[in-house]
């Protein structure tokens, strides 16, 4: 037998991501492109749909909001070390964004108007304040790094 090779009585080291984990991953993969469908609808209702628009800043912000959601999707799906980089990427911008907004929104309602990230989120029942930083939360986890090789194990 080959020293080198493991024996069927060694335990290998276990690769995979914990049952909660992978259910976590799970529900963020699909729960994104269900907000995504929301916000790029109203997006695109407000822009090309709804008479009387003068005013577009509330729909590029929801477009844009969309667009996020759906690159954020990406690192939810694909275990690769450049998706788990464009995920926190996009999740690290996307609460900024829902912060810069949310306060804006109070501070400046004219300038923000109805979009998304207006009261952090709460048109969407804060989905777009505590999603991503629980997507961040989860692809931090050391775990979960390892799995997209952003970590050694």
């Amino acid at each position: 037998m080959d020293p080198n090779s493991p024996s069927l009585n060694q335990t290998q080291p276990r690769s995979e991501l914990t049952t909660f984990e992978s259910t976590i991953g799970y529900i963020l993969a699909f729960s994104y492109p269900i907000l995504a469908l929301s916000t790029g609808v109203r997006s695109l209702y407000q822009l090309f749909l709804k008479e009387g628009v003068t005013y577009y800043l509330p729909a590029v912000l929801s477009g844009v909001a969309a667009l996020c959601y759906l690159t954020a999707t990406v690192g939810f799906i694909v275990r690769k070390r450049w998706a788990w980089w464009l995920s926190v990427s996009v999740l690290a911008f996307e609460s900024s964004m829902t912060l810069i907004v949310g306060v804006l929104s109070f501070v400046q309602p004219d300038l923000i108007g109805s979009t998304v990230w207006r009261h952090f989120g709460a048109d969407y029942g804060f989905f777009p304040f505590v999603q991503p930083i629980l997507g961040l939360i989860w692809l931090t986890r050391p775990a979960i790094m390892r799995a997209y090789g952003v970590r050694d194990a």
